[in-house]
């Protein structure tokens, strides 16, 4: 008997599932689409009813669908929300008055909300004080806690850090920070973005990040390390991006020299 002739060694339910998920690559299963019931594929695959019931666990937990208390399991829409590189802290974007993630939200026609969880004077992580240029023994930064979302779905989690000594006293240390959100209050301050350092790292998710953006078991994130650097090549704002890996794409077009 030659390998191919072999039995399969992979689970039942594992076989199901690659065949449902081919099916759905293929658009035989539309987004939106309801999948037969477990007993259905238990039946349409020979297998037991637990078997089938796996098989559509391990779909859920590869994000291709989602159950529906009451109704079934669906096929999942697909859903990015990109966050560009520069291009998202052009001149030209903040013109029109808009953060970021508003203006991005808007462009791809979702509608965005931030919900800003706390600002307060903090001990700055580590990492954050090496590259905001602060001491890392004292509370030396305003750290914002904000949690975004896109037609009320989570997206992601940013926590930005401020010099204290500069964000005292002004609007930086409210939630609502005016026209173009703290980059603007940053640029009165005297620190205009002219350059941009973005760390990039994949991992799983913390139990609270999970929580909070409510991700489906075996869903990394992806986490952005970001620090503006002004005129002066000052870095005067630093932000952990903690994005649903799921949901989200960084888009990069830089020049090459």
């Amino acid at each position: 008997m030659t390998a191919s002739d072999r039995p399969s060694q992979q689970p039942a339910s594992r076989r199901i599932a690659d065949t449902l998920r081919a099916s759905i690559e293929r658009g035989e299963l539309e987004a939106g689409q309801k999948l037969p019931s477990e007993r259905a594929l238990a039946e349409q695959y020979g297998a037991a009813r637990n078997t089938a019931r796996e098989a559509i666990r391990l779909l859920a937990e590869q994000g291709l669908v989602t159950a529906k208390h009451g109704r079934g399991v669906f096929v999942r829409e697909p859903q990015r929300l990109f966050r560009f590189g520069s291009d998202r802290y052009s001149i030209a974007n903040r013109e029109t008055g808009l953060t970021p993630f508003r203006l991005e939200a808007k462009k791809q026609g979702k509608v965005p909300r931030i919900d800003v969880l706390s600002i307060t004077r903090e001990v700055p992580p580590p990492d954050v004080a090496e590259r905001l240029q602060v001491p890392a023994d004292s509370e030396s930064v305003v750290h914002r806690e904000n949690h975004y979302f896109a037609d009320d779905e989570p997206v992601q989690i940013v926590s930005t850090y401020l010099r204290w000594e500069e964000a005292e006293g002004t609007l930086l240390m409210q939630a609502k920070s005016g026209p173009n959100g703290i980059y603007g209050r940053l640029e009165e301050l005297g620190h205009v973005m002219t350059r941009v350092r973005d760390e990039i790292s994949a991992r799983m998710p913390s139990p609270e990040e999970a929580r909070v953006l409510d991700l489906l078991p075996g869903v990394p994130v992806l986490e952005v390390l970001h620090t503006s650097l002004d005129q002066n090549t000052e870095p005067f704002e630093v932000s952990r991006y903690v994005h649903r890996a799921d949901q989200t794409g960084l888009l990069y077009e830089l020049p090459v020299s």
